[in-house]
């Protein structure tokens, strides 16, 4: 059932619909308005007429004007689609007339009110114009005259308003002048008049006209900054200020008075006449720079005088030169006309903070041009210059604080863009160095005349044999030349790499650059110059090792020296002259492994320094058993003749002599001591009477 119910409803409403919107005539457009507009020679002759329409019509609507003598004479009509229309004055006769508009479109037409009018009531002269103005008493007078239609002259009405004020004050005044009561000092009038004959219609507005009261002292102060271009350097600032507007120069400047302050204490004036341009002082339409840099200068001071005196001295401390760095993130939203640029306040906001100040710098400007700056209040965080900014144009946006010592204080710079678009192509890409499986490629950035756009990165493409690789590199911080190390390749291959700069507009112009990797380092080296590497290896390994043996065989003759046998072979024997053996020493004497020891190291703390000589090895030491103390073991009868021909003979090469003959310090002085035993008369050899201790010293010990 409540099925049946909606379908009712809908079919009723689908009926009803199209009747709510049915197409319909046009609105009647409102009641003509015509005039007879008279040019400056008083030629007065065809009728203008406008005229709107009640509503915005949706539909394409053409209108007619229509017109008729109130003698019901036989009427005119001038067709089209604009809203006002031009009777001729052959299409007309003077006295009464009716005027109407029609609407027509394709659903029909509607026509407005008749208007009637008097021909010579609807004339309209030009509007008067203002010849002569007294400044002292803020006089103005201009000229207006009906003679030449044969018509008095009616009444003239006045209005005006100070330069800073939009709203119009109105009066009505005498038919050639009027005097201004009371006028504020220093202060630009504009005035504006329209007169009107007895019969016909008040003329237009003249054109506007301005005034100044009477001249007094310039009040204010200037606006004083600094022009330091893009790069900041200090011989590239030039001080800078605006130029006062007529209200507050309150009569022609005569020049301006600027005071240099040195980090020397010194101090020095300058007197810039305007009088004189071209020199030290350069003006525009809105600004001045004193045309010198003000490198060196610690604090400045500028103001402006004219001939009933002078504004008071503007204050400025230029900032010590340095690197800039971003303490502060700024926004900007930039069009042809407008820069709008907003921050964040401070974290540590300075009780001393005065105001901010926002400054744009056109790329490529020379000073004085392209340049221009804003003073906001400490209490807002936003800054709007207008201007006429070029697109794909780069302005570096600027912003600063100034205390109220005048202290200037750097905390962020941008570069922005009315319009951006694609930029130019790298112009130097090139390999920096090459390996087996990687790659450094070396760039400079594309300059900042040339970038159409903030760079958001470089990109990379390399074609691969598994297909196309992409890497994108961040373009900051912008250096001088930037690199980038390509990783994954594969040895001995050949590459192609292109690289474009990207911006918010899209990819710039490829450049390309070609190169091959090298091969492994271990397959670099020529087949036949490492196997004769190898080779020579093998060789001098031989000849050592044949020498060892040859030098075993033969080298058994008294100092003889095997010069084929390096150094490091030889044995390390003390020398017995500098031998000092210590009472306590302890010896085997009844081991039956006796053998001959040669240690390298004396074990004992207190053993004196021995004079190490290097003796040739003999065959008979190379051979012989090692003993796990690092002795050979040796038979008694070996033992025997090893002592006799190894410590029994006199080396006269080194000064040798038999250990027999030798007797060392400590004996002697123990046996003038009294220090004997049976042991001490016993026969033993030289080398047991130097090194071998005696049964009562080591009973003693």
């Amino acid at each position: 059932m409540a099925t049946l119910i909606t379908r009712w409803l809908l079919s009723i409403l689908l009926v009803n619909v199209p009747n709510c919107f049915a197409p319909a005539p046009p609105a009647a457009p409102s009641l003509p308005d015509c005039y007879i507009p008279c040019d400056e020679k008083n030629n007065c002759a065809d009728i203008h007429c406008r005229w709107d329409p009640s509503l915005d019509p949706q539909i394409p609507t053409n209108y007619s004007l229509h017109w008729e003598p109130a003698k019901n004479e036989e009427g005119h009509v001038i067709n089209g689609t604009s809203l006002s229309g031009i009777i001729h004055r052959k299409h007309f006769s003077h006295g009464e007339l009716h005027v109407w508009v029609l609407a027509k479109n394709q659903h029909g037409s509607t026509s407005s009110q008749k208007a009637m009018y008097i021909t010579h009531d609807i004339m309209k002269l030009p509007p008067p114009n203002i010849t002569w103005s007294f400044q002292d008493t803020l006089e103005v007078e201009w000229a207006f005259s009906c003679d030449e239609l044969q018509i008095s002259l009616g009444h003239c009405d006045v209005r005006y308003r100070t330069e800073a004020d939009q709203v119009w004050a109105e009066e009505e005044s005498g038919l050639h002048g009027y005097t201004f009561d009371s006028p504020q000092p220093c202060t630009v009038y504009e005035f504006q008049v329209r007169c009107s004959c007895a019969k016909g219609l008040p003329s237009d507005w003249s054109a506007i006209y301005r005034i100044q009261s009477l001249e007094a002292a310039p009040i204010g102060e200037l606006d004083v900054w600094m022009d330091c271009g893009m790069s900041q350097a200090p011989s590239n600032c030039f001080l800078t200020w605006k130029r006062l507007p007529i209200s507050q120069a309150c009569g022609l400047i005569l020049g301006y008075e600027v005071r240099l302050s040195y980090s020397n204490y010194a101090e020095v004036l300058v007197n810039l006449s305007t009088s004189e341009p071209g020199g030290q002082l350069v003006c525009s339409e809105t600004q001045c720079r004193f045309n010198s840099s003000i490198k060196a200068i610690s604090t400045a001071s500028v103001s402006a005088y004219n001939t009933h005196g002078a504004t008071e001295p503007s204050y400025l401390a230029v900032p010590i030169p340095g690197k800039w760095k971003n303490e502060q993130a700024i926004h900007l939203k930039m069009n042809k006309e407008n820069l709008t640029v907003s921050w964040d306040e401070p974290s540590q906001l300075s009780d001393n903070l005065k105001e901010y100040v926002v400054q744009y710098k056109q790329a490529g400007c020379p000073p004085g041009q392209g340049f221009d700056w804003v003073k906001v209040n400490k209490n807002h965080t936003v800054g709007i210059l207008k201007g006429q900014y070029k697109k794909n144009t780069p302005y570096q946006v600027s912003l600063f604080t100034i205390s109220h010592s005048s202290k200037v204080h750097h905390l962020s710079s941008v570069i922005g863009y009315s319009l951006e678009g694609t930029p130019s192509k790298v112009q130097s890409f090139k390999v920096f160095s090459i390996a087996d499986t990687h790659v450094t490629l070396l760039w400079k950035p594309v300059p900042l005349s040339m970038q159409n756009g903030v760079i958001l990165y470089y990109q990379f493409i390399v074609d691969q044999v598994n297909g196309q690789k992409v890497h994108n590199v961040s373009a900051s911080p912008p250096e001088e030349n930037m690199t980038f190390k390509l990783h994954g390749l594969s040895p001995g291959q050949n590459y192609e790499v292109r690289i474009r700069a990207v911006t918010s507009a899209g990819p710039g112009e490829n450049a390309t650059v070609n190169f091959k990797t090298n091969l492994n380092e271990i397959l670099v080296l020529p087949i036949p110059l490492l196997v004769g590497f190898i080779s020579v290896v093998l060789i001098c390994f031989l000849v050592i090792l044949s020498c060892s043996f040859v030098s075993a065989n033969f080298c058994h003759g008294e100092n003889k020296a095997c010069p084929l046998v390096p150094t490091f072979l030889y044995e390390k024997v003390p020398d017995a002259r500098n031998s000092h053996i210590l009472k306590h020493m302890m010896y085997q004497a009844n081991d039956q492994l006796a053998c001959i020891c040669i240690p390298v190291n004396e074990p004992h703390p207190e053993i004196s320094v021995l004079e190490v000589l290097e003796i040739q090895p003999c065959a008979d030491r190379l051979t012989r058993p090692v003993v796990g103390d690092g002795c050979f073991e040796m038979e008694d009868d070996q033992r025997e003749e090893a002592v006799t021909e190894e410590c029994h003979r006199t080396d006269h090469r080194y000064g040798r002599e038999e250990y027999s003959k030798m007797l060392d310090s400590d004996e002697e002085k123990d046996r003038e001591e009294g220090w004997s035993s049976e042991e001490d008369e016993q026969p033993t050899s030289g080398y047991e009477k130097h090194f071998m201790p005696s049964a009562l010293e080591v009973q003693v010990a």
